[in-house]
């Protein structure tokens, strides 16, 4: 049997929450990627955004999400995905501004202090492939 200490086993836990949570984001819109992107142009059309700009960031965002969920669940690059989840959080709190959402706003703000939490806990990360790849690379270094 495995044994992980509290922070560890903290520590993958919440890579694995945050994990399916990025993942199912960008999965569920791959299929109807067109609607999503429509929407959210739609969504923006009053914002000072260009609609060509809101297009690209729509095709690619659920692709980036997908991504950046596989790598935490498969526990690789771990500390490049949670750096590029926050970057994703960052611009959805960047557009949900813009829309003087505050709700939206500030449900991301939360996923950020957890992704922030985990990244400040990154040495801690086990059961992953970071582990196998690099075996004699400090984690979270």
């Amino acid at each position: 049997m495995i044994k992980l200490t509290n922070p560890a086993l903290a520590f993958v836990l919440g890579r694995l929450l945050l994990g399916v949570n990025f993942a199912v984001h960008g999965l569920v819109r791959l299929p109807k990627l067109a609607g999503f992107r429509a929407g959210l142009v739609k969504q923006f059309a009053a914002s000072p955004l260009p609609a060509p700009l809101v297009e690209a960031f729509a095709t690619v965002l659920p692709f980036i999400e997908a991504g950046i969920g596989v790598l935490l669940l498969l526990g690789l690059f771990t500390r490049p995905a949670l750096t590029a989840a926050m970057l994703v959080l960052t611009s959805l709190v960047f557009g949900s501004a813009l829309l003087e959402q505050w709700d939206t706003v500030g449900t991301q703000m939360v996923y950020g202090l957890f992704v922030l939490g985990l990244i400040l806990l990154c040495q801690h990360n086990r059961l992953c492939l970071d582990q196998v790849t690099t075996p004699a690379a400090p984690l979270g270094q």
